[in-house]
């Protein structure tokens, strides 16, 4: 851990964005000409203090959150450029997403559960089992149109755990119901899923199975389960989101960008060992947002990132 995370305090750490901006020439491949990226947008690295950065997710106003996971603790980027720390002792978050009420929920895989955190910075569990055995890792999660929460559930041994094996041996992706009171398999043929995104619409899930190195599309039903399993793309992804051209975009080496059909049409090169997730936010939420090993970077786009 780099010393300076053990002598700066959350309540005074508050990094103007220009102070710690980098600009690297941003190196953007495109298949066609699709325009995604904003005329002279240069790839900006924001700040490079942390340890492992993960689960970016924006509120309505365009002000990321994102976690910092060794450290345990939620970062903030706010539409003004400052970073800051939002929470401390965050139950060793991954993957963060925004509900309908303004809610922040985060994958918390200390303890294996999934939280809702309040604007006041309280905390609830809704939900830490499933079928009374305890969850694997909830590592990434989306809500639907209705307020249901789909979510990821992969194993990656952790060395703050004090268990070693799991207690449920697939891999699965879950539903948790609107009124939080049913949590369902939704699929378990998957090796290891990890980054979710679906449909404005609530209509189409996307779930990416990193080990198996595909992504798949799903048909939501009204009921909330999953049918029409169909293969999106000889890919796979950490994490994952979406524009306002249904455009997908997948993390791990940089930031690939799909086609709603699943053809490759832009790649950007993220000069970090690994790119673990990304979303949309800023003002216009046109702002793409990377987190990538100890640093973040935006990128302007000509596109709007779609919830």
């Amino acid at each position: 851990m780099n010393h300076l995370h053990l002598k700066i305090k959350s309540n005074l750490l508050f990094f103007i964005a220009f102070a710690f901006t980098n600009f690297v020439s941003a190196q953007v491949s495109e298949e066609k000409n699709h325009n995604l990226i904003a005329k002279g947008a240069a790839l900006t690295k924001l700040s490079e203090q942390y340890s492992f950065t993960e689960g970016p997710a924006a509120d309505k106003k365009g002000n990321i959150y994102f976690t910092d996971q060794p450290n345990n603790r939620i970062m903030k980027w706010s539409v003004n450029g400052e970073l800051s720390v939002f929470m401390e002792n965050a139950g060793r978050a991954n993957g963060l997403y925004f509900d309908h009420e303004g809610n922040l929920l985060a994958c918390t895989d200390e303890k294996n559960e999934i939280w809702k955190i309040d604007q006041n910075k309280n905390t609830t569990v809704l939900l830490n089992n499933f079928e009374g055995k305890r969850l694997n890792g909830p590592n990434d999660l989306w809500v639907d149109p209705k307020g249901g929460i789909y979510f990821t559930d992969p194993f990656y041994k952790r060395d703050y755990w004090k268990h070693t094996t799991k207690e449920i041996e697939k891999e699965c992706v879950y539903y948790l119901s609107p009124d939080k009171s049913k949590i369902t398999n939704v699929d378990n043929e998957l090796v290891k899923p990890n980054g979710i995104i679906g449909t404005s619409d609530g209509k189409t899930l996307y779930v990416a199975d990193i080990a198996a190195n595909k992504t798949y599309s799903y048909t939501i039903n009204s009921d909330g389960s999953l049918s029409k399993k169909t293969l999106f793309t000889e890919s796979g992804s950490d994490g994952m989101t979406r524009d306002e051209s249904g455009n997908i975009y997948l993390t791990g080496k940089g930031v690939t960008i799909f086609n709603a059909q699943g053809e490759k049409i832009a790649h950007i090169d993220v000069p970090e060992p690994w790119t673990a997730n990304v979303c949309f936010g800023g003002k216009k939420f046109k702002t793409l947002f990377i987190t990538a090993s100890k640093s973040v970077y935006t990128l302007e786009m000509n596109v709007r990132g779609m919830k």
